[in-house]
């Protein structure tokens, strides 16, 4: 299968540069396949799993935080805010996260700015359980509790 140039960027770091067979990423449209030769394109990433197969036929999934993907003619490239590996995820400590953000709902019913940032949290939290196995719920469920 042919390859393509991909990188995945957050302000901290380039979590990943090298080539790759597909890119598989949740967008706000629905889920985006990217392959080799895939036309310009660009959309924002949801708070999600991004699946990668590398160039080895291997597949490696990393939780990512929202942002944007852009492929262009040499390269598709993920801009996030955070992502992570899956083995780099530690579960306990996003098991906490959730418990963290599911008080803070509570107590911010009446405060929409603390209410969205609470939200935002919590989708965080539950994709990286998902992503590292560790599922507690989908996030719609949890995010109606």
């Amino acid at each position: 299968m042919k390859t393509f140039h991909f990188m995945i960027v957050t302000p901290d770091r380039i979590l990943f540069d090298g080539e790759v067979q597909e890119v598989i990423a949740r967008t706000t449209e629905g889920d985006v396949g990217i392959l080799a030769g895939h036309i310009r394109y660009a959309a924002i990433l949801k708070t999600g799993a991004l699946k990668v197969k590398l160039e080895n036929g291997d597949e490696r999934l990393a939780a990512v935080a929202g942002g944007v993907i852009k492929v262009s003619d040499t390269r598709t490239t993920v801009m996030s805010t955070a992502a992570e590996w899956a083995e780099e995820i530690d579960p306990d400590w996003a098991e906490r996260s959730r418990q963290d953000a599911l008080a803070k709902i509570a107590a911010a019913q009446n405060e929409p700015d603390r209410l969205e940032r609470a939200n935002l949290k919590l989708m965080r939290a539950l994709n990286r359980l998902s992503v590292s196995g560790h599922n507690t719920g989908t996030l719609d469920q949890n995010k109606k509790k």
